[in-house]
């Protein structure tokens, strides 16, 4: 069975390896262009290249697969199945019906929830308690085709999109390979169509998505501390400069001193309520609910590292009680 891969990031890389080792004959591999990255801005080869190129399989890397040159070349490896990943270019209708058997796509969700570019954030924004990975026909609609296979995992309280990827990437390289092994071997694999309802977006995550709305709930603020790492990462401006918070949890009111405790009757949104092994920052509140607090573990000022928050609160450019992030 002739397979061409096409995929991008670490995502894809993960299944594309998985494919490799069970020994799938892939004829050749499409990866966006190279990109520039990295402070020198110097071009550098996405995972998936890496990955091909290591095992010594042909790499393609048409800016767009519109142009019909670039539909005959794929067309001319006479591929039995397509498989994608996070590939990052639309595949029009012309390319989806040049493989003899499917165009399969492994997607980081449980379909129809969070059809989209970013189902992991957009899960941990939304506090799901699960996710998973489907094996999609594609179709011309964005992530709408019938289901092959759905593999399903716990989020867990702590989990990042950072950790939360690593292990949907796992379980989507072996969901991939068990629909893979079974068309290999001739056996028909049925597909569900999607429910009609229950669809949700996953926009893109930008820069401006991760600054944190101080009026927000706590929790929801943590969930978005948890979503955006490791990319882009949520910041808040102190000083007029980014801060990132890399590590954060919600917590009661009646944690806080009583000085601290009198400070949130009063607080705006943003406020520092108290500096210890913390920074303990005032929140909005939702209904006629309490206001709500975040205690912040972990910060990364302009042009530094991760560090835990108490290595830095004291210092003389650190905020104080009584002032204001945002």
């Amino acid at each position: 069975m002739r397979v061409i891969f096409a995929g991008t990031p670490t995502f894809a890389s993960i299944a594309l390896n998985a494919l490799f080792d069970r020994a799938f004959d892939v004829v050749a591999v499409y990866t966006q262009p190279d990109r520039p990255a990295g402070r020198g801005m110097k071009l550098s080869a996405s995972p998936v290249k890496l990955a091909a190129l290591a095992r010594g399989v042909p790499v393609l890397q048409p800016a767009s697969l519109k142009a019909a040159d670039a539909q005959a070349e794929l067309a001319a490896l006479r591929p039995d199945l397509l498989i994608v990943a996070a590939y990052g270019l639309i595949l029009p209708q012309a390319v989806l019906d040049i493989p003899r058997l499917d165009c399969l796509n492994i997607h980081a969700s449980l379909l129809p929830r969070w059809r989209g570019a970013a189902p992991i954030q957009r899960a941990l924004l939304a506090g799901d308690a699960e996710t998973g990975v489907c094996i999609m026909q594609m179709e011309a609609g964005l992530d709408t085709g019938p289901v092959l296979l759905e593999r399903r995992l716990t989020i867990s309280h702590d989990e990042t999109a950072g950790t939360l990827h690593d292990r949907l990437a796992a379980l989507g390289a072996e969901a991939i390979v068990e629909v893979a092994t079974r068309l290999r071997a001739g056996e028909a694999v049925p597909a569900q169509p999607q429910p009609g309802e229950g669809a949700t977006y996953a926009s893109k995550i930008g820069p401006e998505d991760a600054m944190i709305d101080w009026t927000q709930d706590a929790r929801q603020i943590e969930r978005a501390i948890r979503a955006f790492d490791p990319v882009p990462g949520a910041w808040t401006l102190w000083q007029s400069k980014k801060l990132k918070l890399w590590r954060a949890s919600a917590s009661m009111p009646q944690n806080l001193t009583v000085s601290a405790a009198r400070a949130l009757e009063d607080a705006r949104p943003g406020q520092v309520l108290a500096c210890d092994q913390r920074l303990w920052v005032a929140c909005g509140q939702v209904g006629s609910a309490e206001k709500s607090v975040l205690a912040i573990s972990e910060i990364q000022r302009p042009g530094g590292k991760r560090i835990p928050a108490v290595a830095w609160l004291g210092a003389a450019q650190a905020p104080k009680a009584g002032d204001c992030l945002g």
